[in-house]
């Protein structure tokens, strides 16, 4: 069991590493083609992306039960906002995100060279939690990415939650659901269960796991009440645990 936990890791780590340097090339014609051709470059970088993070599923040996996918609006830009379990969350949800997605990020991976490269080709946004400036800055960019029909996707208990019961999330930051608040688009809550165990429950080993990702009615801010308006992120927060109770049996067949 150990060997196979140990291959794992060697092969996901080394597939990402030769992922990154080899696209290099790939880097720069999308630059070029972006010039001229933006929303083909941002389409072609959406789809590699995705089929990379689907090799990285397979070689971890991770199954994946996907739910509730028929919520997700195609004819709109949309706030994702999910629990936060594991390394691994980013790469689950974004290989099956439908359109163009950026992903708020904590602000140090700004400073990796090559992902961060990706990353901002993939209109992912850098938020540093300790400055407030700098933070409602972000925010801000987040809002005129879904005016010009750019999804963001949020984990807003703002790190990984180690707590042993999935449904014991942290406390939601208020704050990043400003951009639904602001823009009135949906929010699609996301439920993710067992992505721990592909890799921090056994740190530093990758192991063979199945994790369930649900996803939730839409949530349109402006049909809440005023009360329920004001506490976006709680609310939210409400239904993530719903459905993380309700796929424990899914789960766990």
């Amino acid at each position: 069991m150990r060997r196979q936990a140990m291959i794992r890791l060697l092969f996901t780590a080394l597939f990402l590493i030769l992922f990154l340097l080899f696209s290099i090339p790939h880097l720069i014609i999308d630059y070029y083609v972006g010039k001229k051709h933006p929303e083909h470059a941002d389409l072609f970088q959406l789809r590699t992306i995705q089929g990379a993070f689907k090799i990285v599923l397979l070689l971890s040996g991770t199954r994946l039960t996907v739910i509730g996918e028929e919520n997700i609006p195609k004819d709109t830009a949309v706030l994702y906002v999910g629990n936060h379990r594991s390394f691994f969350d980013t790469v689950i949800t974004y290989s099956r995100c439908p359109g163009l997605t950026g992903y708020v990020a904590k602000h140090s991976l700004e400073k990796v060279p090559l992902l961060s490269t990706w990353m901002k080709r993939l209109h992912c946004l850098f938020l540093n939690r300790d400055n407030l400036k700098e933070g409602l800055k972000t925010i801000l960019l987040g809002i005129d990415q879904v005016k010009r029909g750019i999804s963001i996707c949020i984990f807003p208990e703002g790190t990984r939650n180690r707590n042993e019961n999935e449904a014991d999330l942290l406390p939601f930051k208020e704050g990043s659901l400003k951009i639904a608040e602001k823009t009135g688009c949906p929010i699609i809550p996301m439920a993710l269960t067992g992505s721990a165990d592909i890799f921090e429950n056994h740190f530093p080993w990758i192991r063979s796991a199945h994790v369930t990702l649900q996803y939730g009615e839409p949530i349109y801010p402006k049909d809440l009440s005023k009360e329920d308006q004001k506490r976006l992120g709680s609310y939210t927060q409400r239904k993530i645990i719903e459905m993380l109770n309700n796929a424990n049996g899914i789960h766990s067949k």
